[in-house]
C-alpha cells in the first residue's frame, strides 16, 4: 500500500454512486487520440463486444490520429445470415464474405449502434471496421493463454488493414 492509502495495480477504476470501486481498464491499455481525448480501449470493446453479430472485436487508435478504427471478427452464424440477407451465394466461404464492402458497412453498422445505446461519446466509436473472417488465437499468438489481447502483435497483423482504413476516412 502507498502512502495515500491506495494500492497501484495498475488498474483504472470509477467510484460507483453507491461508493464501490469499479475496474474499468488496464493503465497500459490507455491512449490518448491527436485531439487530446483519452480511451479506455477495453471499455470500449467490452461495449462493442455486445453487438449481435461479434465474436471478437480489437479497436485500435494512436496519438497521431483522431479516430479510431477497428477489426472484428463475425460470429460465423451471423455471418452467414447476413450473407443470405443479401442475396450472395450460400457457397462463399467466410473469406470471401469478409472482403464484401458491404460486409465491413454491417459490422460498422452493428458497432456505432451499441456504441450510441451504451451512450459512448463520438470520439469512441469506431470510424471504419475491417472485418477478419479468422478468429484471433493463442496459436497465432494474438491472444495470451488467458485469452487477452495480444495488442502489439495485433497492431503488427493488422498494420495494413489499419493503414487502409486511416487512408480511406476522410481528412
Amino acid at each position: 500500500m502507498d502512502a495515500d492509502g491506495w494500492f497501484h495495480t495498475g488498474d483504472i477504476g470509477i467510484l460507483t454512486p453507491e461508493g464501490a470501486l469499479k475496474i474499468v481498464d488496464r493503465k497500459k491499455n490507455i491512449f490518448k487520440l491527436s485531439q487530446g481525448e483519452y480511451i479506455a480501449v477495453e471499455k470500449l470493446e467490452a461495449t462493442f463486444k455486445k453487438a449481435a453479430m461479434v465474436e471478437q472485436v480489437w479497436v485500435y487508435g494512436n496519438s497521431f490520429k483522431s479516430s479510431l478504427v477497428a477489426v472484428v471478427v463475425p460470429l460465423p452464424a451471423a455471418l452467414k445470415a447476413w450473407a443470405k440477407e443479401n442475396g450472395l451465394p450460400a457457397s462463399a466461404s467466410p473469406a470471401e464474405l469478409c472482403r464484401d464492402p458491404r460486409c465491413a458497412q454491417w459490422a460498422l453498422d452493428a458497432l456505432t449502434a451499441v456504441g450510441k445505446a451504451d451512450k459512448l461519446k463520438g470520439f469512441e466509436l469506431v470510424k471504419a471496421v475491417h472485418v477478419e473472417p479468422e478468429a484471433f488465437s493463442v496459436e497465432a499468438d494474438l491472444l495470451t493463454p488467458s485469452f487477452k489481447y495480444k495488442r502489439p502483435q495485433l497492431q503488427k497483423r493488422y498494420q495494413k488493414e489499419i493503414d487502409a482504413m486511416y487512408k480511406a476516412l476522410p481528412a
